[in-house]
């Protein structure tokens, strides 16, 4: 294929590549597999797996590249996002780009998530609860600390 045949398909596959996106399908097929590519990745990340599957996994690689591998969630989307992108695109161009949006994905979702939040009331000492010792009421306590501070840089 000579240099105009050459340009002429590349200018050909892009332009179906982003009319595929247009399609309602590409769409469902995508958000499937950054779903798909975070549940994996999280799996393999932060989880024991199925009967302790994953757990087992993890000991077995241990501190080798694959175990790094292992603990760091962002590295393992990049590689569960690649098979993940054939689902999506078929052409090269498509490819590359859903393997970088379905790992970005997964990172988005993933940071998304957050630990729950516990909200614990506080000690009353009106009703005859303890203090923790966490919050100081007084602040002959606080001029104390600071006192001690000072002779200490002295």
């Amino acid at each position: 294929m000579n240099g105009r045949g050459q340009d002429a398909f590349a200018c050909r596959n892009m332009i179906e590549f982003f009319a595929m996106w247009d399609e309602p399908s590409v769409w469902l097929r995508f958000i499937l597999a950054a779903l798909a590519t975070w549940r994996v990745s999280h799996l393999l990340a932060n989880e024991d797996g199925p009967a302790d599957l994953v757990a087992r996994l993890r000991a077995r690689v241990g501190n080798s590249p694959i175990g790094g591998m292992m603990d760091c969630f962002g590295c393992l989307t990049l590689w569960v996002a690649i098979p993940m992108a054939f689902f999506v695109s078929r052409e090269i161009f498509g490819l590359v780009l859903s393997w970088l949006a379905l790992s970005g994905a997964a990172l988005l979702v993933e940071r998304a998530k957050s630990e729950p939040l516990i909200v614990e009331r506080s000690a009353d000492p009106e009703r005859g609860e303890a203090k923790d010792g966490m919050l100081w009421s007084e602040t002959v306590s606080v001029q104390r600390n600071a006192d001690d501070a000072d002779q200490t840089e002295h």
